[in-house]
């Protein structure tokens, strides 16, 4: 069984700035960013089903810390090692800092 403590950490931080965060920040691309990772997130999860991936809605700045952490905890219940473990933190981490919270 994979440890999958430190991606669900790391995107409940995320999680936690983005619900801190002004909504100035959101619009300046905070949300964007969130977005981008929850797509992502999302398709690596679908991919490792088996599914056909499809895209995550857009459902609104205010929204986009949920659509990061079902993303992640979708992602976790399926990742297949620890590599893919520490390669969707670095994933998190990196779209933290690009979102600037």
């Amino acid at each position: 069984m994979v440890d999958t403590t430190p991606l669900t950490r790391a995107v409940d931080h995320f999680a936690d700035r983005l619900r801190a965060a002004p909504q100035s920040r959101l619009q300046r691309g905070a949300a964007a960013e969130a977005l981008g990772l929850a797509r992502e997130l999302a398709r690596r999860a679908q991919v490792l089903e088996g599914v056909e991936p499809r895209v995550m809605p857009d459902a609104g700045m205010f929204a986009a810390a949920d659509q990061i952490t079902v993303a992640a905890h979708d992602l976790a219940v399926v990742i297949a090692g620890d590599a893919d473990v520490d390669d969707a933190v670095r994933l998190v981490e990196e779209a933290q800092k690009r979102a600037g919270v």
